[in-house]
């Protein structure tokens, strides 16, 4: 709505209503909220303070520590001592310690691989289920190479079709070294599972896609025994 001001007589000057002020509105908003307003942010400080305080002065020591607490238990495992790399020596931790101390840490995650390692290289293939699918490898090369000890684990425990599952999600990374070997690991499982066309398409592929590995030697061998010639 317009309203009218006079200047000199018989002149009118048209003014424009002006809206309420932007800022104004959100000053009025704040005023009105103030207090939940403020409780909501300072939760949100509290909280990122707590997080950051959280990661510098407790994790970050107790990743510290447990990197220093797994050395001995890793000595033991580079010499095939696993039992004692994976329950220490009585002076020295193992990594069932380090898992139990150091629980949340990512040495401890790096930990439940070991011990599964370590279960596996024992006979003890229930608990290298347990552990191996406990440890978080996403993102790096171990995380095939524990999908491939828990293709073994589960072998050993007679669960084919599981061992077959855990074969093929290791032989997705294509590392030519460690894909051919769980594709035959496979492909031996297929053939013990009653499943013989599966078996020929691992076994071709070795031979197609990992040509100079030790595996793809003996493929035309096995592509034979299935009734597979020179295709």
């Amino acid at each position: 709505m317009a309203n009218t001001s006079r200047t000199k007589p018989g002149e009118e000057r048209i003014v424009t209503a002006q809206g309420p002020n932007p800022f104004e509105k959100i000053q009025n908003t704040y005023e009105l909220n103030q207090k939940p307003i403020n409780t909501i942010v300072t939760i949100v400080l509290i909280a990122v303070i707590g997080y950051f305080g959280y990661l510098k002065l407790y994790k970050a020591p107790r990743d510290e520590k447990a990197a220093t607490a797994v050395s001995f238990a890793q000595r033991y495992f580079q010499a095939d001592s696993v039992n004692l790399a994976l329950n220490g020596d009585g002076q020295h931790a193992g990594f069932l310690s380090v898992i139990k101390r150091y629980s949340g840490t990512n040495t401890a995650n790096l930990c439940h691989y070991y011990a599964g390692v370590c279960y596996l290289h024992m006979g003890d293939f229930n608990n290298a289920v347990k552990y191996l699918k406990d440890f978080d490898g996403k993102g790096t090369l171990l995380e095939y190479q524990a999908d491939g000890d828990l293709g073994d684990a589960y072998m050993e425990i007679g669960n084919v079709q599981k061992g077959i599952e855990y074969y093929n999600k290791a032989a997705e990374n294509k590392d030519d070294l460690l894909a051919p070997i769980y594709l035959y690991r496979a492909g031996l499982a297929y053939e013990k599972n009653n499943q013989p066309e599966e078996a020929k398409k691992a076994y071709i592929t070795i031979r197609d896609n990992y040509p100079k590995s030790m595996q793809a030697r003996d493929m035309d061998k096995y592509l034979a025994h299935l009734g597979v010639l020179n295709q």
